[in-house]
């Protein structure tokens, strides 16, 4: 017999909002697994009735219902049977407008609403078992930033129901691993800072990023922050970051550079002084609080750490016109602090989300950023140095480290005085 086949989820969404449709999910209705293995479906997990096409190798999954039974991510109990309908399967679902079907002739399966709600641009919740898998929080936060372009909003008893949860303690028993698998999804969409957003407003990020939460009426001097707090500073960095490079890693650091201006005690604010420095430790703990890679956590905390002296690099004297500001052997520091020497690369990425945090305030969404050619060339400059040539002069061990470091500075000095 032929199986009675769906298309769900995102894919009808996004069809229907006219997206590129890159994943598509089946529901398989009235089926057994003993059926899909006739077929050549493989049986993909122990916890859930799921199979993979024998030639498209698209997931393909038993209609079944979910009762929650313990915590965290794996504490439900799945029932799978012929007799399970395809409203029953889609009733368990996050959202209204992930809760739609497409049939084999093209018709849409709309049990609850979802086709109203894109119309509306709403993004509600499907039942209140909403709440038995706080994953869910964050998924909705992910949607209202990827949905951001079209003005979706959440709909106000979703927002409270998920209030509710977070009071409730609900996220404490999400794993790092799956809130740092939506951080990268939200970090990959056009506007994140929705993502973060939405978790502020139902009180999720001062349990789950207290370090971005800290950022909250911490001032700054008007004159360079019209947007207001560090907080609005800093959603408006991670959009610009956005604007400017497709790579997650770049938005993330963006997303923590000024975190060190929470520990600036307040009786020194507006200023910042040494924030920078101070971030490093926060960065470092969060990244490690959520398994950050490495190669992540690296360039989080090189901005962090250097982005202070980067703007500095370039004094402007006119609206149009800059000088270099700093000593050569303080260049050669920031160089070699942000792995410039060894990873050109790493330190285009560092210059990317610089150039995001000037761009990240009001006012000064388009303004010029010379740094990023500035520091380019001067790179460019100390990599004329002849490290061979160099030892030919006899320097021995740790000499000639220092002999190749003058050298680098003189060619920084000259670099600086002919700019």
């Amino acid at each position: 017999m032929d199986l009675d086949v769906y298309l769900v989820g995102g894919a009808v969404r996004d069809g229907l909002l006219d997206l590129a449709v890159y994943d598509r999910d089946w529901v398989v209705v009235g089926a057994t697994p003993e059926m899909m293995l006739a077929k050549g479906f493989e049986q993909v997990g122990k916890d859930f009735p799921v199979f993979l096409h024998p030639k498209t190798k698209e997931e393909y999954a038993l209609a079944r219902t979910e009762r929650k039974v313990g915590v965290g991510y794996h504490g439900f109990e799945v029932f799978a049977a012929p007799n399970v309908t395809l409203e029953e399967d889609l009733i368990r679902r996050d959202l209204t407008i992930n809760a739609m079907a497409r049939s084999p002739s093209g018709d849409i399966i709309d049990p609850y609403g979802g086709q109203q709600d894109l119309h509306n641009k709403l993004l509600r919740h499907v039942s209140e078992a909403f709440s038995e898998d706080p994953l869910r929080v964050l998924r909705v936060a992910r949607f209202a930033a990827k949905l951001a372009p079209f003005d979706f909003k959440l709909a106000p008893e979703t927002q409270s129901l998920m209030t509710q949860m977070v009071q409730a303690g609900e996220l404490s028993d999400l794993t790092p691993e799956r809130v740092w698998q939506e951080v990268v999804k939200a970090l990959n969409t056009e506007t994140p800072s929705v993502f973060f957003s939405v978790l502020d407003s139902v009180g999720a990020i001062e349990v789950l990023f207290p370090e971005l939460f800290a950022l909250h009426h911490v001032t700054q001097p008007q004159k360079y922050h019209p947007e207001g707090d560090v907080w609005n500073h800093t959603m408006m960095v991670l959009d610009a970051a956005a604007g400017l490079s497709n790579d997650p890693m770049v938005r993330f650091a963006a997303l923590v550079h000024d975190l060190g201006k929470a520990m600036t005690p307040e009786a020194l604010w507006p200023k910042h002084h040494g924030h920078e420095v101070a971030g490093v430790p926060i960065v470092v703990e969060l990244c490690e609080r959520y398994r950050v890679p490495k190669k992540w956590q690296q360039l989080a905390s090189r901005v962090t750490q250097w982005h202070g002296l980067i703007h500095q690099g370039l004094k402007s004297i006119e609206s149009d016109r800059f000088r270099p500001y700093l000593k050569p052997v303080t260049y050669l520091k920031v160089l070699k602090g942000c792995g410039a020497l060894k990873d050109s690369v790493g330190f285009e990425n560092v210059l990317l989300a610089c150039k995001a945090d000037s761009q990240g305030r009001i006012g000064f969404e388009s303004i010029a950023y010379p740094h990023i050619k500035f520091w380019r060339q001067m790179l460019n400059a100390v990599n004329q140095v002849d490290n061979q040539k160099v030892i030919q002069q006899g320097f021995q061990g740790s000499e000639i480290a220092e002999a190749i470091d003058r050298e680098r500075v003189r060619l920084i000095a000259e670099f600086i005085q002919l700019y």
